[in-house]
This record gives structure tokens, sequence and C-alpha cells, in this order.
């Protein structure tokens, strides 16, 4: 997928205020309108204009598209970075999948999504109307889920000055998490939404609950998978091994002749709940480095004595 520069598209700076986007639209969409212009690629570049605008007008969507960094190049190869909008607080009604077809595929993959405001112009003069609801999604580590915790969240505010150019503020809020919350979830958070006007009540923050990645462990539903590195004796001939869990280690038991890749399932050891998940050690069979005389001789002795052919099954020798 290609990388779009939006501002490359628009004829404006990074740092350009949103009337110089307004007036840059404005005048290119006249000379670019299908109806209208001679070019031979009008209808393209019309809807690429349309495309980048869409961005670059909302506040929220350019501080998000501005993460991404100025060293991306039009044309370049692009992968989107993980994570890229975590901790973004967003007007409106959280995640919709609209405008799917209409747009590029880069487009569809940042914003396809996205966040979309909620109420037109018109709500806004209301004298007396709840605020806003504010969405965001956030990282956590998984041991939070298993133990509960209040945990110091950051989150970044798109916002526009006052001479026009869109900005972003932190705040920083101290968060409960529920033991058991999994990806996904929402917490929400009552009154630190938008505020409301003529005294109406202020709207709710709903936070996106999402579980960094982990060194160890793999979250598949309720589901938590680890690998295990086991020694060849020990899938071998079977043993009683410590195995690592979110919540502790505990004792495991190695059945003789496991093979790699083996799945041991340990009930209800996955993420907590009503119904609680479970956690499924996968072994991996680990070979010990022939880096020494003794070693080698070992392996010379398995050789000769287990006449052990892995290729058996497949006609190899």
């Amino acid at each position: 997928m290609e990388y779009k520069d939006y501002y490359e598209i628009m004829g404006v700076a990074r740092d350009a205020t949103q009337d110089e986007i307004k007036r840059a639209y404005r005048k290119l969409a006249r000379k670019y309108h299908p109806d209208v212009s001679k070019e031979a690629d009008a209808e393209n570049r019309f809807k690429e204009l349309g495309e980048a605008y869409e961005v670059l007008k909302d506040t929220e969507k350019r501080a998000a598209y501005d993460q991404l960094g100025a060293d991306w190049k039009a044309g370049q190869e692009f992968r989107q970075p993980p994570d890229w909008d975590a901790g973004f607080e967003f007007r409106g009604g959280g995640y919709t999948a609209g405008g799917a077809g209409v747009h590029s595929d880069f487009f569809e993959d940042l914003f396809g999504r996205g966040y979309a405001p909620a109420g037109g112009a018109g709500a806004q003069q209301t004298f007396h109307m709840r605020g806003e609801d504010h969405h965001a999604r956030v990282l956590i580590d998984l041991e939070d889920s298993f133990t509960g915790a209040t945990r110091s969240i950051t989150l970044h505010v798109p916002e526009l000055t006052g001479d026009g150019h869109v900005t972003t503020r932190e705040r920083t809020l101290n968060v409960r998490i529920p033991k058991g919350i999994h990806p996904g979830q929402q917490i929400r958070l009552t009154g630190q939404g938008n505020a409301g006007l003529g005294g109406a009540e202020p709207g709710d923050l709903y936070l996106q609950v999402e579980f960094r990645d982990h060194p160890l462990y793999r979250v598949d539903g309720a589901n938590i998978y680890v690998d295990l590195p086991v020694a060849p004796w020990e899938a071998a001939l079977g043993a009683s091994i410590k195995a690592p869990t979110p919540s502790g280690n505990v004792d495991l038991k190695i059945p003789a002749n496991s093979n790699q890749g083996r799945k041991l399932r340990l009930k209800g050891r996955g993420l907590p709940g009503k119904e609680p998940g479970d956690l499924y050690v996968v072994l991996q069979v680990t070979l010990p480095p022939a880096d020494s005389e003794d070693a080698r001789r070992l392996y010379e002795q398995m050789q000769e004595q287990l006449g052990f052919n892995p290729r058996a099954t497949m006609g190899g020798s």
C-alpha cells in the first residue's frame, strides 16, 4: 500500500493553518472539478483532493495523521505502525465503518474504523445540551486484567489554536482498571467528556482497552498462549517442571513422548471472568548446542543407536 502525503496533494506546508487548507482546497477543487476542468486526470485529482481535505480539515484526523511523521514520501510503501492512534482522544460516536470503498486503501486503513464526530453544526447552537462523549483507545498490561489496578493514563487531545493551527494537549487521568477486563471492552469515565452547554451535564469518556504486546503471552479471546522451551529428554521421557502464568508459576507435567508444538491446557488459567479462559502451554523442544567434543559425541551416539529418521513418512532419507 502506498503512503499518501495529504499536504503535498493540497500544496500546503505541514504547519498550514486550517484557513490556509480551506483556501487551498477551494482553489484546487475549482481547477480539477470534472464538470469544468480540461485536465486529463481531473477526476482522479478531484477525488484525491477530497480525501486529503477530509483529513486535514478535521482537527482530530489531522492531529492523528501528523503522528505518522514527516519522513514518509508520497508513493512509498507504507505499513501502518502498530497502535499508531493509541492514546488519542476523539469526540463523537467511536469507531465506525463509514466511507468504505469511497477513499483509497491508505485512508481506509487509517480511518476506515476512525472516529466520526457526533452531531451537526446546528446542534452546537442549542443553548442547553449535554456535552459530547469522547473516546480513546488505550493500552494496558495483561497482568492488570488479572489483578485489577489503578493506572495513570495520558491522553492526547487535538485542539485548534487561536491562530488556526492544530496542536495537541495532554491530560492525565487516574483510571481504575477492573479485574477481568478483555481487549475491546470499554471503561466509562463519567463526566470526563466534553463540557455541556447552558449548564447541562458534561459527556462521558469511553476508553477502549487493548493489551500491550507481551514478551511471553499471546491473547486470543479469553484464552492465553505461552511458548515453553523444553529439553529433548524432558519431551521424550516426560518431566515435572515449573511453567509461567500471568498469576505466577505452576507445576506442569510434561507427558512422555511429547512432540514439538504440543499444547497442554491449563483450564481456567486464561483471562479471568464469569467464564474464565484457559491457558495453553505450547511446547518448544530446544536442542542443546553441539559446541564441545562431549556434546558432539553424544549426538553421534544418538545418531548411531536410535536410528531415528524424522522424514520417514515423507519417503525421504
